[in-house]
């Protein structure tokens, strides 16, 4: 695994665009389900101080403009 991880040095920028665009829509699916979980807890007044909507839609809207350009150099060559 570290000499995969060795590679990344080496790699295109369309394809470090793809993993971080990746990275972030992941975080971004991690975002929702918190927000989602939040919504149907028990107690009322138990309210978390993590501003989960806006970490999702930060993320989502970064990560998914990285992925298309990325994408988009990785066809074009």
């Amino acid at each position: 695994m570290l000499r995969e991880l060795a590679n990344l040095r080496f790699a295109s920028d369309a394809a470090l665009f793809t993993l971080w665009g990746g990275g972030l829509v992941l975080i971004a699916l991690i975002a929702m389900w918190a927000e989602l979980r939040r919504g149907k807890r028990k107690r009322i007044d138990a309210v978390g101080w993590m501003p989960w909507n806006k970490i999702f839609f930060a993320c989502a809207l970064a990560g998914l403009a990285m992925l298309a350009m990325g994408i988009k150099g990785w066809v074009s060559g």
